[in-house]
Formats: structure tokens, sequence, C-alpha cells
């Protein structure tokens, strides 16, 4: 079992930045990939970004390409994301999420190829 806990949203201007953790614990050595989605109200899960755990590509959403960057903290068994740029249409629910298997294509970016889910943090971008 893995366990992921997010915290760092809240309510920011647009043009602010904020700053998502997502710590792990558990069974964390057996992560492959870590990634963020976001939920806004009435709408599906999106993907936002993924980083491998142990290798360190990255793969974004167009939408948040140049604004937002995933990193990771290993020693910490914690993946951030960085926001910067906030725009309205930014305002959602984010989730972290955690693959345990490996994968022979890169990106995983749909929510069923993911094991393990945190329980989400509002971000709130004004206009």
């Amino acid at each position: 079992q893995v366990q992921l806990v997010e915290s760092g949203g809240g309510l920011v201007q647009a043009g602010g930045s904020l700053r998502l953790s997502c710590t792990t614990s558990g069974r964390a050595g057996s992560i492959y990939a870590m990634a963020w989605f976001r939920q806004a109200p009435g709408k599906g899960r999106e993907f936002v970004a993924v980083i491998g755990w142990n290798f360190g590509r990255t793969y974004y959403a167009e939408s948040v390409k140049g604004r937002f960057t995933i990193f990771r903290d290993a020693a910490k068994n914690t993946v951030y994301l960085e926001m910067n740029s906030l725009k309205s249409e930014d305002t959602a629910v984010y989730y972290c999420a955690a693959r345990t298997g490996v994968l022979t294509e890169w990106p995983p970016k749909i929510p069923r190829q993911y094991d393990y889910w945190g329980q989400g943090t509002q971000v709130t971008v004004s206009s």
C-alpha cells in the first residue's frame, strides 16, 4: 500500500503562484511514476503533469506547459507541483496519484493507469 497526502492548495489571484506538495508513505519504493490531475466542478478528472519516480522524466498537459513544473525530492518521498502565472481556468481540486507498475509506453496520462490517489487539495484562482 502507498499513502499520498497533498498540501499547499489555497486561494490566489490570477497571475500568482502556488506550490503543491504530495508526500508518500508506505511502499513508496514501489512507485514507478507520480502525477498530478485536477478536477473542476462538473468536469472529469484532467491530467496535468507526470514524473518518473526513479528516472525523472516529465510530461505536461499543453494547458500548463511553460507555467507548471513537476519535480520530486526522493529523500523526502515528496513530489511537488510549482504553479506560476495561474489563471482562473486552473481552479480545481488537484489530486496526486501514484503508479507502481512499469509501463511500456510513456507518459501515463489516464486516471485508471494509477493505483493510488491522494484526497485532493483545492486551488482557487480569482480573476
